[in-house]
């Protein structure tokens, strides 16, 4: 299914080749949470679990990302522990991905980045931890995630908990809703947050079933309708930050970030880690356990379709 303009530039490891041309399950994952979102060796096991979790559900994992040039759909372990000890990667997204290709650079790509890569391979279904959005201010700073459009163009069903709980997510879903992205909650009446399994959000629409969810999917393509679609799925219980503490932390982290300027793609990592710091570790421990929880729904989706 990849455009032949396209074949020069990409590489399909061979077990999601494989996958693809005899129509089973394949669930994509991105890279940016490898470079970017988590520290090493954290990062190294994060991603080789996932990718074992979505294999014993009965799918392929295809975890992508830019390495030397090359667009990657799939990684080999030697790959995967390459990448996460690399330092200095870029952050692709729309905007930059074709540039790290042209230039021979090595990145991991953000959910927008990693939807439009698993769209040319043929890849349906995309697990993430959250994605970006709205970032709080936004009405000064115009800082809106490239992740909001791609949703609203890119046919690919993407199982996050819901927006990073750092930006605004009343502004990210009204930003969806405009854009005509359906946002499906699983098994809840709210919207999570990220770390914590509730927000002051009500959920735009509910599923329980991944059997469920496959079928809005493929009713939304039968009947033409563009775009892909955002699956909600809250942490486990057992592993949430309860909101209420959660936003000390993140308002903590949000002025320490005014406070020294940091801005544009800057700034979630630089949350994301000043986070990790006043947390004591406890937000990598729960940002991993929703990343597997999101790994197997996916595949259970992926499944489905």
């Amino acid at each position: 299914m990849t455009p032949e303009t396209a074949r020069p530039f990409i590489d399909i490891h061979a077990p999601v080749a494989e996958a693809l041309a005899s129509g089973k399950p394949v669930v994509a994952l991105e890279s940016t949470i490898i470079t970017h979102g988590m520290p090493y060796p954290q990062n190294s096991e994060m991603a080789a679990n996932v990718e074992k979790i979505i294999r014993d559900e009965g799918a392929v994992p295809a975890t992508i990302a830019v390495i030397d040039g090359r667009l990657k759909i799939g990684l080999s372990d030697a790959e995967r522990e390459a990448l996460a000890k690399t330092t200095g990667t870029m952050k692709l997204s729309r905007a930059d991905l074709a540039f790290a290709v042209a230039q021979g650079r090595t990145g991991g790509t953000t959910v927008a980045g990693t939807m439009i890569a698993a769209h040319l391979a043929g890849i349906r279904v995309f697990a993430t931890g959250g994605i970006g959005g709205v970032h709080k201010g936004a009405e000064k700073s115009f800082d809106i995630s490239a992740d909001l459009d791609e949703l609203a163009r890119t046919p690919v069903v993407v199982v996050s908990a819901g927006a990073k709980a750092i930006l605004d997510i009343e502004k990210t879903l009204e930003v969806l809703e405009t854009r005509g992205v359906p946002v499906v909650t699983h098994g809840s009446d709210v919207m999570p947050a990220f770390w914590s399994r509730i927000s002051p959000y009500a959920a735009p629409l509910r599923l329980d079933a991944a059997d469920d969810i496959a079928a809005f999917f493929r009713t939304r393509q039968a009947l033409g309708i563009e775009g892909g679609m955002l699956v909600a799925n809250p942490v486990p219980a057992a592993d949430e930050i309860p909101v209420e503490t959660m936003a000390g932390y993140i308002d903590a982290a949000q002025r320490d970030a005014e406070a020294q300027g940091v801005s544009g793609k800057a700034v979630t990592p630089f949350l994301l880690s000043r986070i990790l710091e006043l947390t004591n570790g406890a937000s990598l421990k729960t940002n991993i356990a929703l990343v597997e929880n999101n790994a197997r729904l996916a595949a259970k989706i992926a499944k489905a379709l």
